[in-house]
């Protein structure tokens, strides 16, 4: 039975490793800067200990770390710029290292180490160079891209009219894994600290070429989905990192062992992106006021 602390437990790969966590009947500290929040309550209705801790705010991380055996370390550049995911994760992890934390995992990106010029791969990767400095025990978790994203932003406004408007070829290959297996495979590690301790693991739970989604989503939304590549030029008009990403897929690729980790992690219980797809509530989702962009 271990204490461990889990950052950014209200959003998708925090909470999900906070569920996995609950579910294997440990002690989850869900840190968030908004304890009041609808996630936060439903965590708290899960068994969790909802602690408030803002990356900013130094002398919360302390209280809120003390006396924990681990902690589950995720950072994003969103909403801020990657200067400051870099300081705030700077900022966690030498929290962690003076509060004499045995284990840390932290979710990464799959290929951020390797000098992939994507602004977060690289914030990233600079995150987990400042991990291997701090002297405890670590682990890299490095996930592929998400399926959760296509059931929101462009993805989905595409849907709405029948097109899987997406910035890579037909052909183009591409790893992705759901929130629910990074969570599960966090948990893993979390738990075999022994196992897990020093490695640096990119995950994936299945691979498909863009073709091949929107196969899977008129499966499963009924509708005659047809692919329609994106210029990458248009995506830089609202963003030079993900447009960086989106050349790095359509190019390099995230060659992601799916069949190995399968092999070697089967308790993960991987998903397929048709698992994930039909378990999505499309009609809910296709009917809801679109957001503005």
């Amino acid at each position: 039975m271990l204490t461990i602390a889990v950052t950014g437990a209200t959003g998708a790969q925090g909470g999900a490793t906070a569920r996995a966590l609950l579910t294997a009947g440990h002690h989850v500290r869900a840190l968030t800067r908004d304890p009041a929040a609808p996630a936060a309550e439903a965590l708290r209705r899960l068994g969790a200990d909802v602690r408030r801790a803002d990356f900013d705010d130094r002398p919360s991380l302390d209280a809120a770390l003390a006396g924990a055996d681990s902690l589950f370390a995720v950072t994003t550049p969103f909403g801020t710029d990657t200067t400051t995911e870099v300081r705030q994760g700077r900022t966690l992890l030498y929290a962690a290292a003076d509060a004499r934390l045995g284990h840390i995992v932290f979710t990464s990106a799959a290929h951020a180490d390797r000098r992939t010029g994507i602004p977060h791969y690289d914030s990233k990767a600079e995150i987990e160079r400042a991990l291997r400095t701090t002297g405890v025990p670590w682990t890299v978790v490095a996930p592929a891209a998400f399926m959760d994203n296509f059931a929101s932003g462009w993805t989905l406004e595409g849907l709405r009219e029948n097109t899987f408007a997406w910035p890579m070829a037909a052909d183009r290959p591409l790893t992705l894994i759901p929130a629910e297996d990074i969570g599960a495979f966090a948990a893993l590690a979390l738990t075999r600290r022994a196992e897990f301790s020093g490695r640096r693991i990119d995950i994936a739970s299945d691979e498909l070429t863009a073709a091949g989604i929107a196969a899977v989503l008129t499966a499963v939304t009924g509708l005659p989905v047809g692919h329609h590549e994106v210029p990458l030029a248009q995506v830089r008009t609202h963003s030079h990192d993900l447009a960086a990403m989106f050349g790095y897929f359509g190019t390099t690729g995230l060659d992601v062992d799916v069949a190995a980790l399968r092999r070697a992690h089967p308790e993960v219980g991987w998903h397929t992106f048709a698992d994930w797809a039909a378990a999505q509530d499309w009609p809910a989702l296709l009917t809801a006021p679109a957001r503005a962009s």
